[in-house]
């Protein structure tokens, strides 16, 4: 007979396999947890994305592709010139360059499409979804993807605005101390806004700060069918390394979707998204009957636990950064997770307005 010991040991590993869908027959690792028949059109997507998340549950009321909804979404932020974090006018790299990344993926056909580093096309995400279309690849980077998207009939534009020029040429006096470019110090002036390192793209504090701009906007949807659709776009981090990649362009970073379980995508410090998989887990936490908030959550405390970096905690050994999650479950259910208070997310119900919600969150910001 077995001891109780061994009872206990096997149940635990059971409890634990079918917490992260480990455990279970091959067959029904696609299940979603709960199903329901009807479902209500929803949309959610970053603080910024407002416009996106109505226009998005517009086309799908009306019938259209779910994919087309949320590229349709996200087009209208990466063509205004004022958006300084996504497409035209996005704050340029270390070189004054504007480099771009999204990834889309379309729940029924389970296809995905991906871009890195393209620069000169405003709607990358466009873009993306041709990758998918016409392509057998995923991913395409740099001089490739932009030799794709000209060959496709898109039109090679300058993306730097004077406005986001302005603001490199104000960080490139700021940073620098090897070359003709003075200090604060040496001109006795602070650049307009502020002359913290944080303020300038390097990662440290988001955009509901509101100090630093958001760097990324991720839309996702679900139609009446209860088919989903997802797409991130992204300028990157502003005055990156030339080539630097974040999550937005990476399948299971920055952005899943999983037709029989949900979509997540994501905003915030790509490089933590990317270390922990980060809307691949809150889309798999979800199969295992996480809500959506809970498996974004759980998915933000994995990023606390890889964060050892001395240089990215902070004086309470927390992420100096924020992370924010975004998801929809298969019945419709949404939610939204930040490590730090203070975040909002985008939703649009079908029959109402889009607005504004707060995200749930691990830590309470001071002040």
């Amino acid at each position: 007979m077995a001891s109780r010991r061994d009872f206990l040991k096997t149940s635990a590993g059971v409890g634990v396999g079918a917490a992260v869908g480990l455990g279970k027959p091959a067959s029904l690792l696609g299940a979603p947890a709960i199903r329901r028949s009807a479902v209500t059109p929803v949309s959610v997507a970053s603080g910024n994305g407002l416009e996106s998340v109505a226009t998005a549950v517009s086309i799908v009321s009306g019938g259209g592709d779910t994919l087309d909804a949320v590229i349709q979404g996200v087009n209208t932020v990466e063509r205004d010139p004022n958006d300084s974090s996504v497409g035209f006018g996005g704050l340029p790299n270390l070189d004054g360059v504007v480099q771009l990344d999204s990834s889309v993926m379309h729940g029924p056909r389970r296809g995905a499409g991906a871009v890195a580093c393209i620069e000169g096309i405003k709607t990358p995400s466009s873009v993306a979804r041709d990758v998918m279309r016409y392509t057998d690849h995923v991913l395409l980077v740099g001089e490739g993807a932009q030799r794709f998207a000209l060959s496709m009939g898109y039109q090679l534009e300058d993306l730097l605005t004077e406005r986001s020029r302005r603001r490199w040429i104000d960080w490139r006096a700021t940073m620098s101390d090897r070359d003709d470019y003075l200090t604060l110090e040496e001109t006795g002036h602070a650049v307009p806004g502020s002359s913290r390192q944080e303020d300038y793209g390097l990662g440290i504090l988001d955009s509901h700060d509101g100090v630093r701009p958001q760097g990324t906007i991720n839309c996702n949807v679900i139609d009446a069918a209860g088919d989903l659709s997802g797409v991130t776009t992204t300028s990157g981090l502003a005055w990156k390394v030339p080539g630097r990649v974040g999550d937005s362009p990476i399948v299971g970073a920055g952005l899943y979707v999983d037709n029989d379980v949900g979509a997540c995508g994501s905003t915030g410090r790509g490089e933590a998204v990317i270390k922990t998989c980060g809307s691949h887990s809150v889309v798999e936490l979800m199969r295992s009957g996480m809500s959506p908030t809970d498996a974004c959550l759980e998915a933000l405390r994995r990023i606390v636990t890889f964060t050892v970096e001395p240089r990215l905690r902070n004086e309470d050994g927390r992420p100096s950064f924020n992370v924010n999650y975004y998801a929809i479950n298969k019945n419709g259910e949404y939610g939204g997770a930040a490590i730090w208070s203070g975040a909002r997310f985008a939703v649009c119900v079908d029959g109402g307005d889009s607005r504004h919600e707060d995200s749930a969150y691990l830590f309470e910001r001071n002040g």
